[in-house]
C-alpha cells in the first residue's frame, strides 16, 4: 500500500530521518511550507533526500519555493495545488508529519 508522505515543518526545527525511514519503496514525499528548505543545495536535509530509492517519488509545492527563493534539484517534481491534490488521489494513504 504506497503512501503520500507530507512534510511541512522545517528540517532544522524537526529533523526528516523519522520520516525517512519509514518510506517505502512505493511511497512518495511531498515538501511544502518550510520543509522546502531541505532543497536547498549543500544543506545536510538535501543531502539525505539524495539517499533515498530511486522509486521514492520526491515533489515540492511549487508557490512555496517561490517565496522562499529555492532552485529545487533536477530529481524533485515541482507541483501546485491542483497536482497536490491529483497526488493525494493517486496514493493509497496520506500521512502528514506534524
Amino acid at each position: 500500500m504506497a503512501t503520500l508522505h507530507l512534510l511541512s515543518q522545517s528540517p532544522y526545527e524537526h529533523r526528516l530521518d523519522s520520516a525517512l525511514r519509514l518510506l517505502g519503496p512505493a511511497d512518495a514525499l511531498l515538501l511544502s511550507g518550510d520543509a522546502c528548505h531541505a532543497l536547498q543545495a549543500g544543506s545536510e536535509p538535501l543531502a539525505d533526500l539524495h539517499q533515498l530509492p530511486a522509486g521514492v517519488g520526491l515533489f515540492a509545492l511549487e508557490e512555496d519555493l517561490r517565496a522562499r527563493g529555492i532552485e529545487a534539484p533536477p530529481r524533485v517534481t515541482r507541483v501546485d495545488y491542483p497536482a497536490f491534490v491529483a497526488l493525494c488521489i493517486r496514493f493509497d494513504k496520506v500521512n502528514s508529519w506534524l
